[in-house]
């Protein structure tokens, strides 16, 4: 496949698929769970920076991308095991047609995303442009994203 194809569908199509379904997750999560809102809003906005960078095929929004995508995904699948009770969730709404928790039936479509999200990133990272820094400017972009988040959390959580 030419080189420049595969770069342009990463960074212009699958990078912001990935990116807008976890954002469509994160809306819905928020409409039904009023204190998420403020929170979701401000974790919306690492999408639209990702999504952002990435278009201008800096490693900064890579590393961002790739590094949200894959703490959280791991948070979801192995800690909270959120991922596993919303696709439980989602089973159960279809063999009984009611719904008990929509949020929580919001976390494997948020995960798909990022799965999405992460084979982009990888795939546009690994056609991105040589040069001296792309390395840190990954890492960097990855940490960034990282501390914003913790950050976030902190202020914006429930309580």
């Amino acid at each position: 496949m030419d080189r420049d194809l595969t770069e342009t569908s990463a960074t212009r199509l699958w990078i912001p698929i990935g990116a807008g379904l976890f954002v469509i997750a994160l809306a819905a999560s928020a409409f039904v769970v009023p204190q998420l809102r403020l929170l979701h809003f401000l974790q919306a906005l690492i999408y639209v920076a990702v999504v952002i960078l990435a278009r201008r095929n800096s490693a900064w929004g890579l590393g961002a991308g790739l590094t949200i995508a894959v703490v959280w995904n791991s948070l979801n699948l192995f800690v909270t095991h959120l991922m596993q009770a919303g696709a439980l969730e989602f089973w159960s709404f279809l063999r009984t047609g009611q719904v008990k928790r929509p949020d929580t039936m919001m976390v494997p479509l948020g995960g798909l995303g990022h799965f999405i999200l992460i084979a982009a990133c990888l795939v546009a990272l690994h056609h991105h442009r040589a040069d001296d820094k792309k390395w840190s400017k990954f890492i960097g972009g990855g940490a960034l994203t990282l501390a914003y988040l913790v950050l976030i959390v902190a202020v914006a959580r429930p309580r």
